[in-house]
């Protein structure tokens, strides 16, 4: 039920007066940056591909402009749904008891939208984290794979923690970890309660600490106790923010905002340390010599596994002869990899040149987010056994490819480069990464659909001009295989709105076919699944154009036009003026027209796809849906096809 404007108008102030005091913190502060802007004229135009680039960049989605208006907001008033849906998927604010999310499901455009909001409680809609969050804290209590490297004991009370995870979270473990990073014991001071560290080190894995500090009225000790435990773990650890959010634990709301804060800190804490210890050293070594790495389980970084991607190398980048560096991760006598026998032993190459491969320290605690990767450490594989040295795991893609899922696995936040997406969809899929699948999706499904008009990579025919970065047969593929509807829906869309390049072409013959052939047993009379979605798309790209001109009360409820007809209203159109100068003002305008339609302008005249001159955009539009679906059909009877 939508809330009454009353009750909206009371929420409002109320929270204006919380924000004022400084209790709450506000959700949409007032953003007039220019890059703020620019999202917000992409939302009310629903240019997908710019909304995603805005996002990626870091634009606060949440912001509010001059107008009062949120992205999510305008987005859902101008009914652009895959607009909505991107930024609902990227943390858009839509709370049923806030004032902004009431706002939102109130100016939604029609039902669809305003479903599609509903569907977003608070937990996924305002917390774009959480899954990393809920991630730290299960390994708390997580007993398989064992991936704890050290054990903190306080009177009879021990855990098992994650050296990795305390150095980035806490100053004074990193401080004390990186001089002694082979400490796997620690224990704790008994002056202090084992419910007071119990409390601490939820809080550093992220975990809410209860209202009344976890105790049970069969504990040993005090309230008070445990808070003078509390205040001297803040100091030493120097985490002043632990006792904030033990302070406002009595606000629900208020103690939920500290939650998200502290989640947020905890991500950029962890985002500094991954670089700086993973990233930092990732090893390149060429393939022949990559099983011949050996890092010792005693490093400075606390990583437990390597995983290796190969890439081959193109013939000029390596000399033939050259030497292959010696190669150490860090500072230090823990760290160093020998590789091999010594440059002093190694004979001039002079066979093909080998490709290079790179390899990437990791930890088996964050690498468990993956399906995938919990499975091989659970099971009697050998890389699921310690040992000396750590396990190379080969993961089956570009280093590229692997750093954006490494990003993803320990930062939640991934920056997919458009020509890498298809791959990293294929990794996101082997590995059991769906977040992370779901966003390649997204970025793949902005093609087209900027304001840039670029030439599909399949359709080029002078080398100077810009392509886009992907295929989109190999798109369809990609979606057929890895069953990922999104980019069915975007690739069936994609084509119908430029059927006229590809109906032609032997590849798109066969990718009809395929379409055809995926249905088992399949009889004469059933329909193909990727035809079905084009006709509709092909009725939804013209139907657009005859709304406005009157042509949808005459067509029939297929969304179609007899031919009859549509040669009346060719006919009947009234000409272009031709004194209009192509040179002139409107020209503009002409250029306007071109980009909204299928037709082509020849000598300033409208010609049909079958290149008959038509006398308005109209008329031509008309023509033309009706040459489209006609080479459809022709297209099946050519493949000897009924649907």
């Amino acid at each position: 039920m939508v809330v009454a404007k009353g009750d909206l108008e009371w929420q409002l102030k109320n929270e204006h007066d919380l924000i004022k005091d400084g209790v709450l913190k506000d959700d949409s502060p007032l953003d007039t940056s220019t890059d703020f802007q620019q999202l917000c004229i992409a939302c009310r135009i629903g240019d997908l591909k710019s909304c995603q680039e805005a996002i990626a960049t870091g634009v606060n989605i949440n912001a509010r402009d001059a107008f009062d208006y949120t992205p999510l907001i305008l987005a859902s008033l101008c009914g652009h749904y895959e607009v909505v849906q991107l930024l609902l998927e990227s943390g858009a604010l839509c709370e049923r008891d806030t004032f902004q999310g009431e706002r939102c499901l109130y100016n939604a455009l029609n039902n669809r939208i305003r479903n599609l909001l509903l569907q977003y409680d608070y937990s996924k809609s305002t917390n774009p984290l959480q899954p990393l969050a809920s991630h730290l804290t299960s390994l708390l209590s997580r007993q398989t794979p064992q991936t704890a490297d050290i054990c903190l004991t306080a009177g009879l009370e021990s855990w098992d923690l994650h050296k990795f995870i305390l150095s980035a979270r806490s100053p004074y473990f990193h401080n004390k970890l990186a001089t002694s990073p082979e400490t796997t014991t620690w224990r704790l001071a008994h002056s202090i309660p084992a419910e007071a560290f119990q409390i601490a080190l939820r809080y550093l894995y992220l975990g809410e600490i209860p209202s009344d500090l976890g105790l049970s009225n069969k504990a040993f000790v005090s309230e008070d106790e445990v808070l003078k435990g509390l205040d001297k773990i803040c100091k030493q650890l120097e985490t002043e923010s632990l006792w904030e959010a033990i302070l406002s634990g009595g606000d629900r709301r208020i103690a939920r905002q500290r939650h998200q804060d502290e989640i947020s800190r905890a991500r950029d804490q962890l985002e500094t340390w991954y670089r700086d210890n993973v990233l930092k050293h990732k090893v390149p070594v060429p393939t022949s010599k990559a099983t011949e790495v050996k890092w010792t389980r005693e490093n400075a970084i606390f990583a437990d596994i390597l995983l290796r991607a190969d890439e081959e190398l193109k013939e000029d980048d390596i000399e033939s002869g050259q030497e292959i560096p010696k190669v150490r991760t860090i500072l230090g006598p823990l760290n160093g990899i020998p590789i091999g026998p010594s440059s002093a032993n190694r004979s001039r190459s002079t066979s093909r040149k080998p490709g290079q491969s790179t390899l990437y320290p990791a930890h088996r605690a964050m690498l468990i987010r993956s399906e995938y990767f919990q499975t091989m450490f659970t099971s009697q594989f050998l890389e699921s056994q310690l040992g000396e040295f750590l396990h190379i795991v080969k993961v089956d893609c570009k280093p590229a490819v692997l750093e954006i899922v490494l990003n993803f696995i320990y930062t939640e936040t991934a920056d997919i480069p458009i020509h890498l997406a298809l791959d990293v969809l294929y990794a996101a899929d082997m590995l059991f990464v769906e977040k992370l699948k779901t966003k390649a999706a997204i970025i793949i499904s902005t093609i087209g659909n900027g304001t840039t008009n670029l030439v599909d990579r399949t359709h080029v025919e002078q080398e100077d001009v810009e392509v886009e970065p992907i295929n989109i047969y190999d798109v369809i593929r990609a979606a057929w295989d890895l069953k990922v509807q999104r980019l069915e829906t975007f690739t069936a869309r994609y084509l119908a709105y430029r059927l006229e390049d590809y109906i032609d072409e032997d590849d798109f013959k066969d990718l009809i076919k395929e379409s055809a052939e995926r249905i088992e047993k399949r009889q004469e009379t059933d329909s193909i699944e990727l035809l079905d979605d084009i006709r509709y798309y092909l009725s939804e790209r013209f139907q657009l154009r005859f709304e406005d001109s009157g042509l949808d009360e005459i067509m029939d409820e297929n969304g179609e036009i007899d031919a009859e007809t549509a040669e009346i209203i060719a006919n009947a159109a009234a000409p272009i003026d031709e004194a209009i100068d192509t040179n002139g003002p409107g020209a503009a305008i002409e250029s306007e027209v071109k980009d909204l339609t299928s037709v082509a302008f020849v000598d300033g005249q409208i010609r049909t796809l079958d290149g008959d001159i038509a006398d308005d955009v109209f008329a031509a539009d008309a023509v033309n849906y009706q040459i489209l679906l006609g080479k459809i059909d022709t297209l099946l009877e050519g493949l000897k096809l009924d649907a």
